[in-house]
């Protein structure tokens, strides 16, 4: 009986940490910046919406949330996409390099995000692209595209090469086989990758207040300037703080059953 007690204490106890800050967070954008100041409480006694209530009626932050989603949308689409067929060849071909370019790949996820933010901004400054959601999200596939053709790699070769075989006897075209045939029985790999897309693209603020100036200003960029004569807006911070799970939990209650068949079935 002991054996079972201590570690559903110890899972307790794991999940009450984790989730205090989660909730910290939540009670602060409940409050009015006075109360706040005030001193610490557990839980809001006089609980209000005004924060939330004034983001949603400011144009800018509505405006840097709706950006956000979108470039954070084309990045996974682009990163996806790119990523399926270049999974597809690394695992089922052989070429001379290949495993030097697999690595050379996954180095760059190794480099921090300041390495690149100069290049990419005399880049996208040069074509036109720069101040826009495409710059961005561009941007962002210099590491989601590698973070993806590796997650998937591992999915691809979880399917027996004899399907390809049987489908080419058929009479099935590459195309034809690859979408119809071969990208559902991946389906939980896709949604693991796009996921993992998804959440590095949302939380993601160097490359994204680098390359945007005012029309394509991200929501985190918007939060960095959530202060005034008085001091910061510890409310209003809390409170768009809030806002910026929401997307993430949404992404994670559609795609929940691929994470967990990914998490036991794939590289992840």
């Amino acid at each position: 009986m002991r054996s079972v007690v201590g570690p559903r204490i110890a899972l307790i106890i794991y999940l009450v940490a984790l989730m205090l800050p989660v909730y910290w967070l939540i009670n602060l954008s409940l409050r009015t910046n006075a109360d706040i100041m005030s001193g610490m409480a557990l839980w809001p006694h006089h609980p209000t919406l005004e924060k939330y209530r004034a983001i949603f009626e400011d144009r800018t932050w509505v405006h840097a949330f709706g950006v956000s989603l979108t470039y954070v949308a084309i990045n996974t689409v682009i990163s996806v996409t790119v990523a399926l067929p270049a999974a597809y060849a690394f695992n089922r071909y052989h070429f001379i390099g290949d495993k030097h370019l697999f690595f050379w790949l996954l180095t760059n996820l190794m480099a921090p995000s300041a390495v690149f933010a100069l290049p990419f901004f005399n880049l996208f400054y040069a074509v036109g692209l720069f101040d826009t959601v495409w710059a961005v999200a561009l941007a962002h596939c210099l590491f989601n595209v590698p973070l993806a053709v590796w997650i998937l790699e591992g999915f691809v070769g979880g399917v027996p090469r004899e399907i390809d075989e049987t489908a080419a006897i058929d009479g099935y075209s590459f195309p034809r086989f690859f979408i119809k045939l071969f990208l559902p029985l991946i389906a939980n790999g896709i949604g693991v990758t796009a996921f993992f897309c998804f959440m590095f693209s949302w939380v993601e603020q160097l490359l994204a207040t680098t390359l945007t100036s005012a029309n394509a200003l991200p929501f985190a960029a918007v939060m960095t300037r959530s202060y005034s004569a008085s001091g910061m807006d510890w409310a209003l911070l809390s409170a768009a703080g809030v806002l910026t799970m929401v997307p993430g939990a949404v992404v994670i209650w559609f795609v929940r059953n691929h994470i967990a068949k990914g998490f036991a079935l794939g590289r992840v």
